[in-house]
């Protein structure tokens, strides 16, 4: 009898690995979304700029 307690502790200690790396994952998932839209308003925020250094850009080499 004793053996077979060995194989519910192991069996639940797996599944409470599991749900830690899950956990984990989650966290990571949410962490990468919060990324991509602080990295998307960024965008927004100096596509201005962006194209106003290209124009003045383009109209230094122009001149040359």
């Amino acid at each position: 009898m004793a053996d077979v307690a060995w194989v519910w502790v192991s069996v639940s200690l797996g599944f409470v690995g599991l749900a830690v790396l899950a956990w984990c994952a989650v966290k990571v998932w949410l962490g990468v979304r919060r990324f991509g839209r602080e990295l998307e308003r960024t965008r927004r925020r100096l596509e201005p700029k962006r194209s106003a250094l290209r124009d003045e850009l383009s109209r230094i080499e122009d001149g040359r």
